[in-house]
């Protein structure tokens, strides 16, 4: 079964904007559900994290402040707006869940999507 599953990546140009798309299957299960990021040769990072009941964000810096995580109770999904996107933020995009909260890394995150590629270019 897919517990996550993404949508809304693709090929922009520099400047551009997109809006990832996670359905959850068990949204009300999960604690939290964040978004993470890897480009080849490097480690995996997250970018921001939700959590849905309380309406709490956490962001990590690698957005430069550019990225916006948001939910839709009504569609059991998370999304993540990107706003003005860099050459550097091409990378593969995955929705994660989790119940037990340590920090804004893997280890927090028991359940993941397959991901979505994002691709800027100039």
């Amino acid at each position: 079964q897919e517990e996550l599953v993404e949508s809304g990546g693709g090929s922009v140009q520099a400047g551009g904007s997109l809006r990832l798309s996670c359905k959850v299957s068990r949204y009300r299960y999960m604690r939290h559900v964040g978004w993470f990021r890897q480009a080849p040769g490097k480690e995996r990072e997250g970018i921001a994290v939700i959590w849905p009941t309380a309406r709490n964000t956490v962001y990590a810096n690698n957005g430069e402040g550019r990225f916006t995580i948001a939910q839709d109770d009504a569609e059991n999904a998370v999304y993540l707006h990107m706003n003005n996107l860099k050459l550097e933020d091409t990378a593969m995009y995955y929705c994660a869940a989790g119940r037990a909260w340590y920090d804004l890394s893997p280890r927090s995150f028991d359940y993941w999507g397959h991901g979505t590629q994002v691709t800027v270019s100039s």
